[in-house]
């Protein structure tokens, strides 16, 4: 199997595929995309069939555009699995293409494994029921039960409604274009800019107005002052609380950490928050500065009007760390499809680490220069006192990360490769220690018979 997929990615020149490498009608058509979340949380990677054709002179390139979404995914994603929709809406006979399909098959079962949770196959025309009796053949048990066909009425028990197009039963407005290569919707957080204590006067007044509104009390500007007073005397505490707070309860779980070539950032993968009955509603980020410069960073997010983010566009001196607190606002719960992106960039000595000095020099900083990691939301369902210790004693588990694997690998590896020398080493002793007993016994047999030839 290893042999076979270092096979197939030099074959399809996996490792090197690019945006500029392939044609870029590919990507102008639209026929495959990621876009989207299921319930689960994984990533949709879309499949629109009506606009693929049979056409032997574009196969390989096609098929080099499935290797360049899934590597693209792969790489950064750190392997979080996917759900694979195909769109069958609008299709016929003209766009049966099997070999395109087994290849897709294969890359999930062969070159990808444990990637795929699903395929939701939407609207398969009748037509299409031998070709897909065949396309069972090609799959195992396990995969074959993880075909799910639907229709508009029933496509919602794995994809709600906020990621489906109209013609499906959604209201996901997107609409396909390129370029840009389609991503994740990431804006700005709340409460972003400015010190602390500006941030919860605006977040007060928010909660004020609401408040005023729903009630029509006339004592707005008295209640506002108010909010006002007890925010800025209680902001330096509360802040120090909720560091602590949200420290003590990170601690509980086992963090991982990304190895940026910047910045080191805790968690590596999800931030935990509960659900509205668990109520743990912030988490922590911690960054690590591992350059001799400041490096400047910002913090986004797919749902902005749920998240307040403290602070999401500042620097980080080198050699040190920042925590940045992440906390649900209001009423809102988090979701397995929330999902933050954190951007990092050197900056020059010279430059300062002002608000209009970061703005300025967000607008300049290339695109290549800029360090992207992403994280995504883990929800905690239960909080009932049954599962209480079960909870504690699996965040004190680590979680077997891709990368914690390929530590473990790696050091596995190095034991072995130090094992192979301790082993090379002995059999040379050995083989040096038969040498010289054989020429030990040649030299005694040598004496022996000069002893013997003397006497005779």
């Amino acid at each position: 199997m290893i042999d076979e997929s270092f096979q197939w990615r030099k074959e399809y020149t996996v490792n090197d595929l690019s945006e500029s490498v392939l044609p870029k009608w590919l990507f102008e058509i639209g026929a495959l995309f990621l876009h989207g979340y299921d319930k689960e949380g994984y990533k949709l990677f879309w499949f629109k069939v009506k606009h693929h054709t049979r056409d032997p002179k574009q196969q390989l390139d096609k098929k080099k555009l499935v290797a360049f979404w899934l590597e693209h995914y792969a790489k950064r994603d750190h392997g979080k699995p996917l759900t694979v929709v195909f769109d069958m809406a609008e299709t016929g006979i003209s766009h049966i293409d099997l070999d395109f399909v087994r290849f897709i098959v294969n890359c999930f079962t062969d070159y990808y494994p444990n990637f795929l949770t699903k395929i939701v196959i939407f609207e398969m025309p009748w037509i299409m029921n031998a070709a897909f009796k065949i396309v069972k053949g090609w799959l195992g048990p396990d995969a074959i039960s993880m075909l799910k066909f639907t229709n508009k009425n029933d496509v919602q028990e794995y994809i709600s409604g906020e990621y489906l197009p109209p013609h499906m039963g959604g209201t996901d407005s997107f609409k396909y274009s390129y370029p840009p290569l389609v991503d994740d919707d990431f804006q700005t957080p709340l409460c972003e800019n400015g010190p602390i204590t500006s941030e919860d006067e605006h977040e007060s007044k928010e909660e004020i107005d609401a408040d005023t509104k729903e009630t029509g009390e006339l004592n707005e500007t008295q209640n506002l002052n108010q909010k006002k007073m007890n925010s800025i005397e209680q902001i330096s505490k509360s802040e120090e609380t909720d560091k602590t707070e949200v420290k003590s309860k990170n601690a509980k779980k086992a963090l991982t950490t990304f190895k940026g070539p910047l910045l080191h950032i805790s968690p590596a993968e999800e931030l935990y928050f509960g659900s509205k009955e668990t109520g743990e509603k912030k988490c922590l980020i911690v960054l690590t500065n591992i350059t001799k410069n400041v490096v400047a960073f910002k913090v986004r997010t797919t749902a902005p009007e749920k998240y307040r983010v403290k602070p999401s566009n500042s620097s980080c001196e080198p050699g040190t760390s920042l925590d940045i607190i992440v906390s649900l606002h209001g009423g809102f719960a988090a979701s397995l499809q929330d999902r933050f992106l954190i951007m990092a960039a050197e900056m020059d000595q010279s430059s300062g680490a002002g608000v209009p000095e970061l703005t300025q020099f967000w607008k300049e900083v290339p695109r290549t220069k800029v360090m992207e990691h992403r994280l995504r939301c883990h929800v905690i369902e239960s909080s009932k006192p049954s599962s209480l210790t079960l909870k504690d004693n699996a965040f004190n588990i680590p979680a077997k990360t891709n990368e914690d694997l390929h530590i473990q690998l790696t050091h596995l590896l190095q034991i072995n490769k130090r094992l192979e020398e301790q082993m090379n080493r002995c059999l040379w002793f050995q083989q040096l220690s038969v040498v010289l007993s054989l020429l030990s016994v040649t030299v005694a047999a040598f004496c022996f018979y000069l002893a013997y030839a003397q006497r005779s």
